[in-house]
């Protein structure tokens, strides 16, 4: 060892203290793949499992569940809305947002999900290829069986970005003379974070019937940041990237469970003389 190396070790090291825990704040990062997102700050979440009818396998701890359903329900995404051409300019690989919310919505057993996206397509086939005279007789794809839909859900992301925020800063200001080191290993640990809302409308008559907004965060690490790359870790590439869907699966977690909380305690609006016959703000003749 050289004595500019020897010089610049015993700097680093001086502290005990300082030495051991940045070998522990090492070990612990270097075996990281980023947080799980975070819903409205609690502990992380994700989708995950299945659904069959009320039955759920794998699902997460923290979705809401219902012992009786509310209602039947459709999910549809307005792909013309501005947030949809923004979220998909920037997450082309991620698609429509409304699988995964349908498995949730499923699993949580508070609805029941009945088709009305692409999928309609392939039903009216099948009635219309009953109509032609094709099918088998007792396939029983007649009129009168379709389930109605008595809630829309809509879904929209608000936000979604990536790198919000950074700590290298924080910890080099909290060690101070070990400042450098720790700032340079903790310079790439950044947060992603999204905002998304849900709307439920009833189809009968229109009206709102619940909202909803969630939120999620997590963190990424870059561990061989600024300062890294041909230093003591030589080329090491330890950059690891959460990927954005997770964050964004989250916040609508987060919304869901929102929403479900409030309608546990539904109460239905009212307006004197009833809703839509003019209402109590008057216009004058």
């Amino acid at each position: 060892m050289t004595n500019t190396h020897r010089s610049r070790h015993i700097h680093l090291f001086r502290s005990r203290p300082q030495a051991a825990l940045l070998s522990a704040l090492i070990l612990a990062l270097s075996g990281c793949e980023g947080t799980m997102p975070q819903l409205g700050g609690a502990s992380g979440m994700t989708a995950t499992g299945g659904a069959g009818g009320a039955a759920a396998e794998g699902a997460n701890s923290q979705l809401a569940h219902c012992e009786a359903s509310l209602g039947t329900l459709a999910v549809v995404e307005d792909q013309s809305a501005p947030w949809w051409h923004n979220y998909y300019s920037r997450y082309p690989t991620l698609g429509s947002t409304v699988p995964v919310l349908r498995m949730m919505i499923q699993q949580s057993n508070c609805f029941v999900v009945v088709e009305r996206g692409g999928a309609m397509n392939n039903m009216m086939q099948e009635r219309a290829l009953e109509q032609s005279g094709e099918m088998r007789s007792g396939s029983h794809f007649g009129k009168g069986q379709m389930v109605a839909a008595d809630y829309t859900m809509s879904p929209s992301i608000q936000f979604s970005a990536a790198g919000t925020g950074g700590v290298g800063g924080s910890i080099g200001n909290l060690f101070g003379s070990l400042g450098h080191t720790l700032g340079s290993l903790a310079g790439g640990l950044k947060s992603n974070e999204a905002a998304t809302t849900l709307l439920l409308v009833d189809n009968r008559s229109g009206v709102q019937i619940s909202s909803a907004v969630g939120n999620a965060k997590n963190f990424d690490f870059n561990f061989f940041g600024a300062g890294w790359g041909s230093g003591l870790y030589g080329s090491a590439r330890g950059f690891t990237k959460t990927p954005e869907g997770k964050v964004i699966t989250a916040a609508f977690a987060d919304s869901y469970n929102e929403m479900v909380g409030a309608l546990r305690n539904y109460k239905a609006q009212t307006v004197e003389g009833g809703l839509g016959k003019g209402g109590k703000l008057k216009v004058g003749d």
